[in-house]
């Protein structure tokens, strides 16, 4: 049987089925740099567990006969809380890369949010769905190239900018380094290349191959410039403290995104479901709060409304999708999340993403 076959997809239970299959599809180096984290990967490994030391505190005798996820971005309603992450080079998963991706969600009329990284013209991504389109930046060392992105993609369609805060510089992942990591021969990070400028192969390791791509200096000035370049909604992404919530605000955001960078970037940094619900505290109906980083289980998207999420995004489920079965097994993954939420909702007494959110920690407590 193939590993791409819709018979193997059909088999496929959980995402931790899907990944498996992707371990066998994926050529090896790509498949350590989608799945390593920073350093001892402390980080990586926490932001799993800790959805799971949330207990869901059921409600019984409740009707949920009638259930609905929907959910509303930024003027967009969405069926569930659920969204595509950023991933980088998706065409090291599969060759339709992160079209396959976009018309999974398209069909689901899920987001998705296209990462600068990608190995696909951010034009051809925007033309293969009709659901909402984010776009994840970095700003680079020449802030005129990133002011013409920007203006490239809102062009495009582009909806809203997920602006990255938590990459200065470029985490440790000592696999890449081992692996000797390096953007494969005969992919570009097509959205970022220039007349004269770096392609991405300028080095291994991901320091080495993309440190052109971000810079240190950056400080919330940057966030306000970014977010005068357009007229669309700008979400900083990479928080995890309640007074950087509030800061991103104050610069001119109209979204935060709670995440860790897949423990990608600073081992040792808090899992995001230890810190969602003081950063959504700190949004205090300011905007929509994204959290992403370890959730793998329809459970883990009721904690986090619960939390105070107004979306959870997830990037790796995509990845394994992807190499298990293109678009049709990406198209799984969205399921298997959807599925899981809505079936969580009915077991825990709630019909609606604004009931879970209603009670809040009353459903959703940590284990004592």
């Amino acid at each position: 049987m193939s590993p791409h076959s819709p018979s193997s997809l059909s088999s496929a239970v959980s995402l931790a089925d899907l990944a498996a299959i992707a371990a066998t599809t994926i050529e090896r180096t790509a498949w350590d740099y989608y799945r390593s984290g920073a350093w001892d990967e402390t980080t990586l490994a926490r932001s799993e567990a800790a959805w799971r030391e949330l207990e869901i505190h059921y409600r019984g005798m409740v009707d949920v006969s009638q259930r609905s996820g929907r959910t509303a971005l930024f003027g967009r309603t969405v069926p569930c809380p659920l969204m595509a992450a950023p991933t980088a080079m998706q065409r090291m998963a599969h060759p339709d890369g992160e079209c396959a991706t976009a018309r999974a969600c398209s069909a689901a009329g899920l987001p998705m949010c296209l990462s600068s990284l990608a190995t696909t013209a951010l034009e051809e991504v925007r033309a293969a769905t009709t659901a909402p389109l984010w776009m994840q930046v970095y700003i680079a060392q020449d802030r005129g190239f990133t002011r013409s992105l920007v203006q490239r993609a809102e062009a495009a369609g582009i909806e809203a900018f997920a602006v990255t805060a938590d990459t200065p510089v470029w985490g440790v992942r000592e696999r890449d380094m081992r692996n000797g990591f390096r953007v494969p021969d005969g992919m570009r990070i097509v959205n970022l290349e220039r007349p004269g400028g770096p392609t991405g192969h300028s080095g291994v390791g991901i320091g080495g191959a993309l440190s052109w791509t971000i810079d240190a200096t950056l400080t919330w000035r940057d966030v306000e410039q970014l977010a005068s370049w357009t007229s669309r909604p700008v979400v900083v992404k990479g928080l995890c403290r309640p007074d950087d919530v509030r800061a991103a605000f104050d610069a001119g955001a109209r979204g935060v995104w709670i995440s860790n960078h897949g423990g990608r970037q600073l081992d040792g940094a808090p899992a995001t479901a230890d810190v969602l619900a003081a950063c959504a505290s700190a949004a205090a109906g300011r905007g929509p709060v994204v959290v992403d980083g370890g959730i793998r289980r329809g459970t883990d998207i009721l904690r986090a409304i619960a939390l105070g999420a107004d979306a959870v995004a997830v990037g790796r489920p995509i990845l394994w999708g992807l190499g298990a079965g293109g678009e049709a097994g990406v198209a799984r993954a969205l399921e298997m999340l959807r599925g899981e939420f809505e079936l969580a909702m009915a077991l825990a007494g709630v019909r609606s993403t604004d009931e879970i959110r209603t009670l809040g920690p009353d459903l959703v407590r940590r284990r004592t």
